[in-house]
Formats: structure tokens, C-alpha cells, sequence
């Protein structure tokens, strides 16, 4: 789960990561409130939206004055941002950010994550802060220092000093450097984040080391420990239908191709998705629906799958399992009945009750595409629903 930037620098202030002033408005009026509020001769207006890149389309900007600071929420709300995390079709920014303006000496990266080689955290620095940190990682590699984390031990002040010196900060900010990054740790680790990235880390005139920009993303699986983070989750920053489907338990992802999938396991849905591509295909989404599925999430998951004007048709892939074959047969009919689906489906299946999920789908009347094995079924559904452009 992903939340605003406002909301990141709220959580982090609480372990002690020191951030700027600020305030959140949902309208002008409140964005001058706020600014006034602040009391300083520089604020500046941030559009909140769930993506990077925001200053490069027009979503930050600096005003000197109350009626700057106005003009400037006035523009920035209800706008269609356009970053490269957004894509072509952009946000609608609905809240902005209105905070003190810094003495900004020195831009940094600092990020920690979950090292999935290692299954440990990492943090990663760089002098390069304010920029593009993948692009960053991709042209000059060497510019990010990681340093891994034992859990058992934490972080380790010589950890915080090599990273320090590797970045090229000032010996002097060592000592405020260590409870710096020891409370973003305390703050990754506590409330069971994927990601904090702050971007930039800023070294301000008076030699005090400040989050400019904070990014927080949660893992989803321990949501249940941290309840009141529910209310953090912004619905408008999420896509529709993966809204739709978390109400079933059912894992979607929205991509840009034709072809629906509906499949049972990751592994098994990425698998598919990559044998679409070799076909000469394109997936529409990313669908697992769960080893204990029954016909009536089936359904659902149908449902939302041709809720995407995109989906041209739809690959069935399910080994039977927990979820039998003919359960999911039998959903599948009920689906095409009750949805009047006109779109071609193909079914491959196999496992447990795969003969009976056969005949059901033989019986139904229905014209579904049965098919043996994978290849076969990407081969045909890609035929059917027109090659990816």
C-alpha cells in the first residue's frame, strides 16, 4: 500500500526523521491558510499524487507570498499530472502539500528496502539526490552505495558513517547523520514497510540534514497489524478495478495489453503472461485468483476482466488444486451466462477433477476454446483477440 508524501513525513516524524513544516490543502483557500499558517517568506505547493517526477510536470512550485501560494494550489488542484510514473494518462491531483521553504545546500538519495536476494533490508545512498535515481542505477552504478542490514543487530553506527563518507558529506554531519538514518530504519522495521525512500535528503545552510521528500510504501500482508494505516489508502490513487477486485481476495494487476488471464498461483500467472508475449500477445492483467477460490469469486473475476474495454479475449489457466476443475468449470459457465460474454475464451485445465470440468463445459452449450497445453491456448487466444500492436 502506497500513501502520500504528506503522510510519509507525518509517520517519519514521529520515529524522530526530521521533516519540513507543513500542511496539507484540498483547496486554494486552505493552501493560503496554510501558507500563512507557516509564517516563513518561502513556501512551496506539492502536488500529492502516488508517483515520482512531480517538479518535472509542473507539480511543485515556489511562491513568495500568500497570494503565490494561492495561485499556484488554484493551478495545481484538479489538474492531470503527467510524470514518468504516471504514464501518458496521468493523475488528477486532488490535495497539495503546502510547506516551509528550505536553505537547500546539498541534494541526496537515501532509501532503504527489502533486498529480495537476501531477504534482508538495504540501504542505499547517493550523492546523485533529486534526480532520477533508476536512471541513476542504470548509467552510473556505482554512484549508490548499499550497506545490508542484520535484522538481529540493526543498524550499526559504522554502517551509518561508511555510507556518510561515501556520499561525500561533510565529517561534521556524521554525528547527526547516525540518528538520522537509525530512525528511518526504526521506522522501516516497525511498521513493516517495503519501501522509505527519501529523495531529496538535503543538507539545509545551517548544516542540518532534512527529508525534503519522503516516500513510504507498506507491506499489504501486515496491514493487519498497523489498522489505523488503513486510513492512510487513497482509493482515487489506485486503479479502479484492482479497487474492485481487493473486495473478492482476488490479486490483480492492470497492464496495457488485450488478453485477459485468469489464472490460480503467481508463478503460474507470470508464466502465462510470458508465453502470451512468445505468442505474439499481449496480457491485459496480471489475475490470480487463489488456490481456494469458489465459482462465485470465479465470477467476479470475470466480471472484472471484461470490465476492461482492452480485453479482447481471455486465457483460462488453472491447474486444479485446492480449486477443482470443476468448480471453476462451473463458475465459468455461470460467468459467460450471467456477464452475456461475447468475447472469445480459451480454457486450458488439468489436476484434480479435470474430466468432470470437461464435461461441464462441454455441456454448457457455450463456445469455449478447450485447449491441452499452454502453447496451444496462448497460440489461440492471441489468434482470436488480434496480435498486440
Amino acid at each position: 500500500m502506497k500513501i502520500h508524501e504528506y503522510q510519509a513525513k507525518a509517520i517519519l516524524a514521529r520515529f524522530g526523521v526530521p521533516v519540513p513544516r507543513g500542511e496539507v490543502a484540498f483547496t486554494k483557500d486552505e493552501a493560503r491558510a496554510a501558507a500563512q499558517k507557516l509564517g516563513t517568506p518561502v513556501v512551496v505547493v506539492k502536488a500529492q499524487i502516488h508517483a515520482g517526477g512531480r517538479g518535472k510536470g509542473g507539480g511543485v512550485k515556489i511562491a513568495k507570498s500568500l497570494d503565490e501560494a494561492e495561485a499556484h494550489a488554484a493551478k495545481i488542484l484538479g489538474m492531470r499530472l503527467v510524470t514518468p510514473q504516471t504514464g501518458a494518462a496521468g493523475r488528477v491531483v486532488k490535495r497539495v502539500l503546502i510547506e516551509e521553504g528550505l536553505d537547500i545546500k546539498k541534494e541526496l538519495y537515501l532509501g532503504l528496502l527489502i533486498d529480495r536476494a537476501t531477504s534482508k533490508p538495504v540501504f542505499m545512498a547517493s550523492a546523485a539526490g533529486g534526480m532520477d535515481i533508476e536512471e541513476v542505477a542504470k548509467t552510473n552504478p556505482a554512484a549508490i552505495i548499499r550497506e545490508q542490514i542484520e535484522p538481529a543487530t540493526g543498524l550499526q553506527p559504522y554502517q551509518v558513517r561508511k555510507m556518510v563518507f561515501g556520499i561525500g558529506l561533510a565529517s561534521e554531519l556524521a554525528g547527526a547523520a547516525v540518528p538520522f538514518f537509525q530512525a528511518l530504519y526504526r521506522a522501516f522495521t516497525e511498521m513493516d514497510a517495503s519501501l522509505a525512500e527519501i529523495n531529496p535528503l538535503v543538507v539545509t545552510g545551517a548544516g542540518k540534514l532534512v527529508a525534503l521528500d519522503a516516500k513510504i510504501t507498506f507491506d499489504d500482508n501486515a496491514i493487519a497489524r498497523h489498522p489505523e494505516l488503513r486510513d492512510l489508502r487513497d482509493l482515487d490513487e489506485e486503479d479502479p478495478l484492482e479497487v474492485e477486485a481487493s473486495k473478492f481476495s482476488l490479486n490483480y494487476i492492470k497492464l496495457d495489453g488485450n488478453v485477459g488471464c485468469m489464472v490460480n498461483g503467481a508463478g503460474l500467472a507470470m508464466a502465462t503472461m510470458d508465453i502470451i508475449k512468445l505468442a505474439g500477445g499481449s496480457p491485459a492483467n496480471f489475475l490470480d485468483v487463489g488456490g481456494g477460490a469458489s465459482a462465485e469469486q470465479v465470477k467476479n473475476a470475470f466480471r472484472i476482466l471484461i470490465s476492461d474495454p482492452h480485453v479482447k479475449g481471455v486465457f483460462i489457466n488453472i491447474f486444479g488444486g485446492i480449486l477443482r476443475c470443476d468448480v471453476l468449470a462451473t463458475g465459468v459457465v455461470n460467468a459467460a451466462r450471467d456477464l452475456a460474454i461475447q468475447i472469445p475464451i480459451v480454457i486450458r485445465m488439468e489436476g484434480t477433477n479435470v474430466e468432470e470440468g470437461h464435461r461441464i463445459l462441454k455441456e454448457s452449450g457455450l463456445n469455449f476454446g478447450v485447449v491441452e497445453d499452454m502453447k496451444a491456448g496462448a497460440e489461440k487466444i492471441v489468434a482470436l483477440a488480434g496480435r498486440a500492436p
